[in-house]
């Protein structure tokens, strides 16, 4: 699993089957400190409450779609759910 922030949101007027009636978002990575890293990704909100700034946690591949108990859905990253609090303690080098 990995953090992200919502930063935007995916209207598509076609798309596959699979993905109908699914909001598709725009999420930038973030590293432990919530700072972006890499280049957004879209992903598929399978809990279907996530949106604009919210930061979330995800997973990837097979995984992304497996809260939607469905056989197969195309994605390659899926929203768990949206992170109220965050914190890492640094451990001293």
């Amino acid at each position: 699993m990995f953090i992200g922030k919502v930063i935007g949101n995916v209207v598509c007027t076609q798309k596959d089957e699979s993905l109908q009636g699914l909001k598709l978002l725009v999420v930038q990575p973030l590293n432990d400190d919530l700072n972006p890293k890499g280049k957004p990704i879209i992903a598929i909100d399978t809990i279907r409450q996530s949106g604009q700034g919210d930061i979330v946690y995800m997973a990837k591949s097979k995984e992304s779609s497996l809260p939607l108990d469905r056989e197969l859905t195309a994605s390659d990253a899926g929203i768990m759910g949206i992170i109220e609090h965050y914190h890492i303690q640094k451990m001293e080098e």
